[in-house]
């Protein structure tokens, strides 16, 4: 891990700031980017003497772009780009308004799809790199009606993975985009989420921040595809799916 340029977005707090501390203890080179500069680089501090802290606001491409030139100037390359940024909503499907969908797209969305883009010309030079955007099982089943169109910008994380991966596959074979779903998440994520909601501590079955950090740097060393962070995660998507509707 100690060859690693790490980007990881949202790293001001939960899974984001848990894994910049988890790679930091392995060596790894990190680049954090959110928007709160007091808060992550109070993260940078706790996550080795070679983290630095860059402020972006990665729903701008702009800032986006910014940040991919400045951390290769700064390292010399990136290895893994982690897309981890994103928010949750409280708002049942028949209350959505116009900015709630808007919302939820720019944060989880489009932020996605900035880095991917962003950072794909400078793997494709090296015919090298990683991508890991951080999904969630609400990207699989859309269990809880309260995160609606948050469950729907998760299911576009996916496609948009999927067929990324596969473009890129074609052409540059050395280059990677894995997805990682956890479930419930011990952060403030349901406290943060838009319109407020239930702290995620309360539900059962949680994981910490940790925990998911830990599967997440696994990725990183394994460049796995998809993977879930619990075990039995995958056999509950497919009982969903197999018990949906009857062939025609």
């Amino acid at each position: 891990m100690r060859e690693k340029v790490v980007v990881i977005t949202g790293a001001s707090s939960g899974i984001g700031a848990a894994l910049a501390e988890n790679l930091g203890r392995r060596g790894a080179a990190l680049a954090l980017i959110a928007r709160r500069r007091e808060i992550l680089a109070e993260v940078a501090g706790r996550s080795g003497d070679r983290a630095v802290a860059v402020i972006c606001d990665v729903t701008r491409r702009e800032d986006v772009r910014r940040a991919v030139a400045e951390v290769i100037e700064r390292f010399g390359r990136i290895d893994v780009w982690v897309n981890n940024a994103g928010r949750g909503i409280s708002r049942t499907p028949s209350e959505l308004t116009d900015d709630d969908i808007h919302d939820m797209m720019r944060v989880n969305v489009l932020s996605v799809l900035y880095g991917m883009q962003e950072v794909l010309p400078h793997f494709q030079s090296r015919n090298e790199g990683h991508i890991i955007n951080i999904s969630s099982m609400l990207g699989r089943i859309p269990f809880a009606t309260v995160r609606s169109a948050y469950c729907g910008a998760k299911h576009f994380v996916n496609a948009l993975t999927a067929t990324f991966r596969a473009e890129v596959a074609a052409t540059h074979p050395g280059i990677q985009v894995s997805l990682v779903s956890p479930g419930v998440v011990y952060t403030d994520f349901g406290l943060n989420a838009l319109h407020g909601g239930p702290d995620s501590r309360q539900f059962e079955g949680g994981q910490s921040a940790e925990e998911v950090a830990e599967v997440i740097a696994g990725v990183i060393e394994s460049r796995r595809a998809d993977v879930y962070t619990r075990a039995g995660s995958r056999e509950r998507v497919l009982g969903y799916f197999g018990s949906l509707g009857e062939d025609a």
